[in-house]
C-alpha cells in the first residue's frame, strides 16, 4: 500500500498531465490541468524539432496555469517510445508508464464505449495517472543500458541457434535417423564434429570400427564408451535414412552448420562483453555473491531493471516484473493467489532459471523450496515463489551493499547466543 499511495499522492493541485499516445510514425499529445482544463491531442513525429515543439507547448500549458510539476505518462509500447522517452530523460519532468491492460478497462468507462482513437487514447492515459495506476520509468543509463542491449541481443541470438539446431535435426533425421538415437545431443561438440566432416551413414560406416571409436573417444574426450561408438557404427551399416535428393540436404546441412558456428561465436561476444560492463556496475558484486546465481542471470536483471538503486520499495520491482500477486474471490469463493505476468517477461524468465538452479541440492534456496513441496505445494508453483524470493534478496543487497552470507539465520542465531 505504501507504493501505491506514493504515486496517487504525486499527483495533485500543482500538478501537469502530459499523456502521450507511442506510434510508429507519430504520436499524439495531450495535457491537463488539476482543475480539469486540457490541451486538445495533437499530433507530432520522431524528429527533433517536432520534439522541441511538443516542449514548447508543454511549458506553455505548464506556464499557463501555473502548474510547479509535470508528470508525463504513456503506455508501454516497445521499442517505439524509446527516443522520445532519451529526449524526454533530460528535460525537469517525471516519467511515468500504465499497463495497456488498464487503458483499455478505462477506455471502456469513457463513455461507456470500446471505441478507440489515437485522440480518445491519451486522454485515457491522463485517466489512468490521475487515478494512481502508473509505474516510475528508470531509463538505463552507460553500463546498465548496454546490459539491457546486450541481454535482448543475446535472446534473439539463442533463439535463433535453437530454431538453427531444430532444422539440422530435422534434416539429419531424414538422411540418418538412427544417427539421433546414438548421438542424443546433435548440438554437442562430438554430434557437431560428424554432421561437419561426416554427415552421411556411408561417411561413418567408411571410417572403420576401429577407426570410429577412436575419433569418438578423442572427440568427445572419454565421455562417450566405445560400446556407444559400435553402436553407431552398426546403425551406419544398416541405415534406412533416404538417399534420394540427398545433395539438396547435405548442401543446407553444410550452410546450418555454419549458422550455428557463427550463433556460437556471436553468444561468445555478446557474453564477454556483458561480463565487461557488469563490472562498471558497483553493486553487482552483490548480486553475484549469491551461490548459483550466475553472469548471465544477473547482468539481465540489471538490465531489465534500469537501476535496482531508484526503486524504494520491493513492491514497485515486484510489480516491474509482473510477480505481484493477486487472486478473485467472490463470496464464500476464495481464489487461488497468482502472479500477475503484467511486466517484463524476460525477468521472469530469468528469475524462472536462477530459481531452479539455487533450489537444487545445496543451493541456497533447497530448504524453502522442499517445505512448501513438503506442504504439498505444487513445484511450478514454488519455484515461483523462489523467484519473487530471490528478487525480494536481491533488492535488499543492493539496498544494504551487503554480500549474501549463506544460512544467514543460523548466523544471526549464532551470534545471539
Amino acid at each position: 500500500m505504501k507504493s501505491k499511495s506514493q504515486k496517487i499522492r504525486s499527483v495533485n493541485n500543482e500538478t501537469m498531465i502530459a499523456a502521450l499516445d507511442i506510434g510508429k510514425g507519430f504520436h499524439y499529445g495531450y495535457f491537463r490541468a488539476p482543475d480539469g482544463q486540457e490541451q486538445t491531442p495533437f499530433k507530432f513525429f520522431n524528429t527533433r524539432d517536432s520534439y522541441q515543439q511538443f516542449l514548447q507547448k508543454l511549458y506553455r500549458f505548464k506556464k499557463r496555469h501555473r502548474l510547479k510539476q509535470v508528470i508525463v505518462g504513456f503506455e508501454s509500447t516497445g521499442p517505439y517510445a524509446e527516443p522520445l522517452l532519451h529526449f524526454l530523460r533530460q528535460q525537469p519532468v517525471q516519467l511515468v508508464q500504465i499497463n495497456p491492460m488498464h487503458s483499455k478497462r478505462i477506455k471502456e468507462l469513457t463513455g461507456n464505449s470500446p471505441n478507440k482513437t489515437d485522440r480518445k487514447d491519451p486522454r485515457v492515459i491522463a485517466d489512468v495517472i490521475t487515478l494512481g495506476h502508473a509505474l516510475t520509468v528508470v531509463v538505463p543509463e552507460k553500463a546498465a543500458a548496454d546490459l539491457r542491449r546486450l541481454t535482448q541481443a543475446r535472446e534473439r541470438a539463442v533463439k535463433h541457434r535453437t530454431a538453427v539446431i531444430n532444422q539440422l535435426q530435422h534434416l539429419v533425421f531424414v538422411i540418418f535417423p538412427e544417427f539421433l538415437r546414438v548421438i542424443k545431443t546433435i548440438s554437442s561438440k562430438t554430434g557437431l564434429y560428424f554432421v561437419r566432416h561426416y554427415p552421411t551413414p556411408e561417411a561413418i560406416a567408411g571410417l572403420g570400427k576401429e577407426e570410429l571409436c577412436g575419433t569418438v573417444q578423442r572427440i568427445s574426450r572419454g565421455r562417450i564408451r566405445p560400446g556407444r561408438a559400435q553402436q553407431l557404427y552398426q546403425a551406419a551399416l544398416d541405415s534406412v535414412g533416404i538417399t534420394e535428393g540427398r545433395d539438396g540436404i547435405l548442401e543446407e546441412i553444410g550452410y546450418l552448420v555454419k549458422q550455428l558456428d557463427s550463433c556460437n561465436a556471436f553468444i561468445d561476444r555478446l557474453e564477454a562483453k556483458m561480463q565487461s560492463a557488469l563490472k562498471q556496475i558497483p553493486y553487482s558484486e552483490y548480486l553475484l555473491s549469491m551461490r548459483g546465481i550466475g553472469l548471465i542471470t544477473v547482468a539481465g536483471l540489471i538490465g531489465e531493471v534500469g537501476d535496482f538503486r531508484k526503486f524504494s520499495t520491493i513492491a514497485e520491482i515486484t510489480k516491474l516484473a509482473g510477480m505481484d500477486l493477486f487472486e478473485v474471490s467472490s463470496g464464500k469463493h476464495k481464489g487461488q493467489r497468482r502472479i500477475s505476468k503484467r511486466g517484463r517477461p524476460l525477468m521472469r524468465k530469468l528469475l524462472y532459471f536462477a530459481a531452479l538452479n539455487t533450489v537444487r541440492s545445496n543451493g541456497i534456496m533447497h530448504e524453502p523450496y522442499r517445505q512448501m513441496v513438503d506442504r504439498g505445494v505444487l513445484k511450478t508453483k514454488a519455484l515461483v515463489a523462489i523467484s519473487r524470493k530471490l528478487l525480494a534478496v536481491m533488492f535488499a543487497l543492493v539496498r544494504d551493499q551487503a554480500q549474501y552470507i549463506d544460512g544467514y539465520r543460523d548466523h544471526r542465531l549464532a551470534l545471539a547466543a
